[in-house]
């Protein structure tokens, strides 16, 4: 996947296996993870495994999460992107997903909100998704204000694997009915 998106201070990017280092100091942290299960990786091995899947869904899905990157230091920060859901959630099937997970020293800096506007805009207007969706933890305020300052609209609560969070919706009012 040749795919980049630039931001004002972003560079979002696909996953390489060098990432592996960066992924794993995001996921072992149990902060990350507080609204996810509370399941932190344990070992950089399964940072490999994350990558190879999602490096896979570029090519079974033409898109995936991608890196998010400092511009100013190529510090790799964490991820954001679109993913294909192809299993059913909250009575949904094969459906567009947007969703960002950055490490904590990096958290409140606007960066999750800058990336997802980002991807937003390249789902709406370059792959011409009709509906975008997203879920967050019920608890979790900061990643329902980036989903809210968005535009997307919360349409219900619902729980999957113990974990209650809230449905987002947005659809994409550029396209032609």
């Amino acid at each position: 996947m040749n795919l980049i998106i630039e931001t004002e201070r972003l560079l979002l990017r696909p996953f390489k296996h060098s990432d592996a280092e960066a992924m794993f100091a995001l996921d072992s942290n149990p902060k990350v993870h507080l609204y996810l299960g509370n399941n932190p990786v344990t070992a950089i091995e399964q940072c490999y495994g994350y990558i190879e899947s999602i490096r896979n869904q570029y090519s079974s899905n033409g898109i995936g999460r991608f890196v998010v990157e400092l511009k100013d230091t190529q510090e790799v920060i964490g991820w954001a992107g679109l993913k294909f859901i192809t299993e059913e959630e909250n009575n949904h099937v094969n459906f567009y997903d947007i969703g960002y997970r950055l490490q904590e020293k990096h958290w409140g800096n606007g960066y999750a909100f800058e990336a997802a506007q980002a991807w937003l805009k390249y789902a709406f207007q370059e792959m011409k998704i009709p509906m975008l969706y997203a879920m967050a933890h019920v608890d979790n305020t900061g990643s329902n204000r980036i989903l809210q300052k968005l535009g997307m609209q919360q349409k219900n609560q619902y729980t999957d694997d113990g974990i209650t969070c809230y449905w987002y919706e947005l659809k994409n009012n550029t396209l032609s009915t």
